[in-house]
C-alpha cells in the first residue's frame, strides 16, 4: 500500500525523537509530544484542532484472585470495512486490587485549501 504524496493529506514521515510514523503536517509528535517545528498557523489558532473521537475505560480483574494478562489493539478500517491498520499499542498483566484505564483519542486538524476528490484519503 502506498500511501499520500509529501505534502497532500495524510502524507506521513517518522518522528525524530520516538520513531513513531506520524503525518506530515505535525508541529508536535503525537506519541512522544516533542515539538518538530514552530507552526505559526497553530501557535496563532487558525488551524482548527478538533478531538471527534474520544472513549475512555477502565479494566480490572474480574475474579478478586486471578491476574488478567491484557494486550491493548487498536484497528482502523475505512468506509468499506477494510483493515487499515491494526496496532498492539501495549501490554501486561493485573493483578486482584490493580486496574488501568484506557484512553482512545483521534485528533484532527483542519488542512485548508484542499480539494476533495484530489488524491488518495485514508
Amino acid at each position: 500500500m502506498s500511501g499520500p504524496r509529501p505534502g497532500t493529506p495524510g502524507a506521513t514521515r517518522t518522528c525524530p525523537h520516538c520513531k513513531t510514523t506520524i503525518l506530515e503536517s505535525a508541529s508536535v509528535c503525537p506519541a512522544c509530544k516533542h515539538h518538530l517545528r514552530f507552526d505559526p498557523e497553530t501557535a496563532g489558532g487558525q488551524r482548527e484542532r478538533t478531538v471527534p473521537l474520544k472513549v475512555e475505560g477502565a479494566i480490572r480483574p474480574q475474579a478478586s484472585d486471578a491476574a488478567l494478562e491484557y494486550s491493548v489493539v487498536v484497528t482502523v478500517r475505512n468506509e468499506r470495512g477494510e483493515e487499515i491498520d491494526r496496532q498492539v499499542i501495549g501490554v501486561g498483566a493485573l493483578y486482584p486490587g490493580e486496574e488501568r484505564t484506557v484512553t482512545l483519542a483521534v485528533e484532527g486538524l483542519e488542512i485548508k485549501g484542499y480539494r476533495a476528490g484530489r488524491g488518495r484519503r485514508h
